[in-house]
């Protein structure tokens, strides 16, 4: 072993050890508590970039942490293994999906350990393993045999060139492209799978038992978006129903006018001749829009009257119905009252299209001499109704539910609660995802595959087409099938399943990948169950993150769990930038590359300084520069734990001092580990690391004291920079390893200071400080203030009026 630090050296041969030693093997201890740790699983690009290691090694560092702690600590690690890059790459290299996935997944293990991570890979899973996605296959059909999973049309992008349905990622730019031929992108329809994940909506805005960012939950509660209002139901001319819901059933005597989603299956009955081409060539452009684009609230309004009329419920006016694409299908019924006095995007469109604008709610103070409205008065608190009928002058903050009362009495609508929340789409017309267990018969229709015929599985054997149309959909041996129920022939869905869908229930599977009975060994479950901890980006905070917790309440119900919540703690990491302060992208060529300054200066020190660069929850501009000092720390931690110290002539306050540092670092590091704040808590041993280098010049403090600091600095560093650590202190006789020692403790006594600098105030400006012991008394620290040289001249004689002691550091002089 070499005397200079050589983590090239160092660290494979500690990886090696704690392998082959199954250090990290965790298996149930009832004895101990347990705490299961988790951090969101990467999907197999290729190659671990810093934003793979910037939420990975900071929550390795707390699982470490914890287990020093004493707690029995899971800390797994998989693959989100599906998706469609796979089939991309497939399509463009010629490369079968599973061999270019699980090639990438083995550079990435052997990354990952270069990390030195605490992963038990023992428990690792991987959804595109047949052994996995058997179990995401049951799980489809406990939610189709609950009713809550379920077939109905509904519209796709689709590529009219390509014949083919496009992902999300492959609509690019504002005029909504195919990315493979450029080809202007359509909605069609197509009968699609569904989760009921409506049904749990309720459930879903209840954060009672977690501890979860309040961001999160706020863009979830957004994304649900529940609302109370009421149903109400207008007619057509001819006597079509067209069901609203609104928010604001007090304001129906406004309804000047009605919107239907262009999408609205009534468009084409009610439309007449002399629109229809204007209405076909409106729905054609709005077809073409994403949902995000045409819900933008700054977008200008756009729309085209229908020709026909509806029939107001409550006052019987005959109001024009127009189409307008911010009107979507997926929200409420696709139809919206138009009330432009009291909505500002309806006050926009009708301003636009010469359309009424009817007052029914007074602002306060407002007369019929201040003229027509130059805005939309939107207020549930303030005003009174007007031309309402006989409601008129009753308080706006009284009549929702009045209104709505008399609609119910009457029949014509009733109390309601409308989500912005729709169901979950799971169909995707791709080949590489788990295939949905279903066979259609002629007699029997949808039928579920039998368990003892899972996993259906995907054939290796396929051709893709230039086009990227599913080869499921052309495979003879996978598409045709028999009936389970009849055995006549049938056909297979060829449709695969959403990605989301493997990853809503990954942290199960973990507990016991190779469990044959069930998606989860029970046991396990018992013991490890919920997770304790979950770290990873608040960009999933409406998908994955609120379709893991609608999947746990379903398993609930399915009798699987006891508890209703995935995770009871979640914490976000923030972004790495540039240094150009841009997000990485390789087209911006500003990508770190880890492996790189692994090479150059080891993991530990690349681990350090992700730790240290910036706050874990906000990130920020990666700065080269900036690994220095980090890497500087572990040589002189080197340096300082290999030093043979001899005392000189022991100062017993210096003594004390380097004792009363580490107990304060000590107790810094604890809470900023808990906490997240691995960026203080790495300054924090920074700060340690100088008072040694302190009493190492002055050779003043005691060997015991000397050792006892060291073999501390080793041990609170040792989830930080775990390689170095492990190796000072098997040099300095420590037992192995040091990360199954015991986290250091703290005194409170030792820790406090012997004396605190006081402030001086006169008249709020700072004139003085002085040192004071600890505890000192107020009246103690007012003579002493007043004692000061410069407070004597600034008194020029006088008497203060007040002195006024702050919390024993602060002394405040009125004259």
């Amino acid at each position: 072993m070499s005397d200079n630090y050589d983590p090239q050296e160092i660290e494979p041969r500690w990886q090696q050890r704690w392998e082959e030693t199954g250090l990290y093997r965790q298996v149930i201890d009832y004895d101990k508590e347990k705490y299961y740790a988790m951090t969101m699983l990467p999907y197999p690009s290729g190659d671990l970039h810093i934003g793979h290691w910037y939420p990975m090694t900071p929550s390795d560092a707390r699982a470490r942490f914890k287990r020093m702690q004493g707690y029995n600590v899971l800390f797994p690690m998989g693959f989100d293994a599906f998706g469609l890059p796979a089939e991309n790459a497939a399509i463009k290299n010629n490369i079968h999906p599973k061999t270019w996935t699980f090639a990438n997944i083995e550079r990435m293990r052997t990354q990952m350990r270069s990390m030195g991570t605490m992963f038990d890979w023992e428990r690792e899973a991987v959804s595109a393993d047949p052994s996995y996605y058997k179990w995401t296959q049951w799980f489809f059909k406990q939610l189709m045999e609950m009713g809550l999973a379920y077939r109905k049309m509904s519209a796709v992008d689709f590529c009219p060139h390509c014949n083919t349905t496009l992902a999300r990622e492959q609509v690019w730019g504002e005029d909504r492209h195919c990315e493979r031929c450029g080809t202007p992108v359509i909605k069609k329809d197509l009968e699609q799978w569904f989760f009921r994940i409506t049904d749990y909506a309720d459930e879903l805005l209840d954060y009672s038992e977690i501890d979860w960012p309040e961001r999160v939950k706020v863009m979830q509660t957004n994304w649900i978006g529940r609302s109370t209002g009421a149903d109400v139901t207008f007619h057509t001319e001819q006597g079509d129903p067209m069901e609203i819901f609104t928010t604001r059933p007090d304001t129906l005597w406004g309804a000047t006018f009605m919107v239907l989603a262009p999408e609205h299956a009534l468009v084409d009955k009610i439309t007449t001749p002399e629109q229809a081409d204007a209405v076909l060539t409106y729905r054609d452009n709005a077809a073409r829009m994403s949902d995000i684009d045409r819900e933008t609230a700054d977008r200008e309004k756009t729309g085209v009257f229908t020709g026909a009329y509806a029939i107001n419920p409550v006052n019987q006016a005959h109001i024009p119905i127009w189409i307008a694409d911010y009107v979507l299908m997926g929200y409420g019924s696709g139809a919206i009252m138009a009330v432009p006095a009291h909505d500002e995007r309806d006050f926009a469109f009708a301003q636009k299209f010469d359309l009424p604008i009817v007052e029914v709610i007074r602002a306060p103070g407002r007369t019929d001499e201040d003229g027509p409205l130059s805005e939309a008065y939107v207020s549930k608190n303030e005003g009174t109704l007007i031309h309402s009928a006989q409601f008129d002058g009753m308080p706006v903050s009284e009549a929702i539910g009045a209104v709505t009362a008399w609609l119910e009495e009457e029949g014509i609508g009733q109390e309601a609660v409308n989500y912005r929340l729709r169901d979950w789409l799971i169909s995707r017309q791709r080949y590489w995802g788990a295939p949905i267990p279903v066979v259609y018969c002629p007699e029997h229709g949808a039928v579920p595959v039998p368990d003892d015929q899972l996993p259906v599985l995907l054939p290796d054997d396929v051709e893709f087409a230039p086009t990227g149309e599913s080869p499921l959909k052309f495979h003879e041996g996978f598409l045709h099938t028999v009936c389970p129920i009849c055995g006549q022939p049938a056909l297979r869905e060829t449709d695969t399943m959403d990605t989301f869908m493997c990853s809503s229930w990954y942290q199960y599977r973990y507990l016991s990948p190779d469990y044959e009975e069930g998606p989860f060994d029970p046991r396990e479950g018992a013991y490890w169950l919920p997770i304790d901890m979950y770290t990873g980006g608040i960009e999933h905070a409406t998908m994955h993150l609120l379709y893991t917790r609608f999947f746990t309440k379903a398993m609930r119900e399915m009798g699987l769990v006891p508890f209703d919540e995935p995770a009871l703690a979640l914490r976000n990491q923030g972004m790495v930038l540039g240094e150009d302060g841009e997000k990485m992208s390789k087209s911006r060529g500003n990508v770190i590359a880890p492996d790189a300054l692994v090479r150059q200066y080891g993991a530990d020190t690349v681990r350090a300084y992700i730790m240290f660069f910036a706050k874990w929850d906000q990130g920020g501009p990666w700065n080269s520069d900036g690994i220095k000092g980090p890497n500087r720390l572990l040589h002189d931690v080197w340096d300082i734990a290999q030093e043979e110290y001899k005392a000189g002539k022991v100062d017993s306050t210096a003594d004390r001092a380097l004792q009363r540092k580490l107990h304060q670092v000590i107790s810094k590091v604890t809470e900023d580990l808990e906490t997240f704040s691995f960026n203080t808590a790495v300054a924090a041993l920074m700060e340690l690391r100088n008072e040694l280098q302190e009493a190492r010049r002055n050779s003043n403090v005691s060997e015991s004291t000397w050792n006892e600091v060291v073999n501390s600095l080793l041990l609170l560093l040792a989830p930080i920079a775990p390689h170095i650590s492990e190796e000072l202190w098997s040099r300095r006789g420590g037992a192995y390893s040091i990360h199954q020692q015991p986290w250091p403790a703290w005194d409170e006594e030792t820790a406090r200071e012997d004396s605190v600098t006081v402030v001086v105030q006169i008249n709020g400006k700072v004139r003085d400080r002085f040192e004071a012991p600890v505890g000192t008394a107020d009246e103690t620290l007012q003579i002493m203030a007043l004692a000061q040289e410069n407070v004597q001249r600034q008194l020029e004689g006088q008497a203060p009026r007040k002195v006024i002691v702050v919390k024993g550091q602060l002394v405040n002089i009125v004259l």
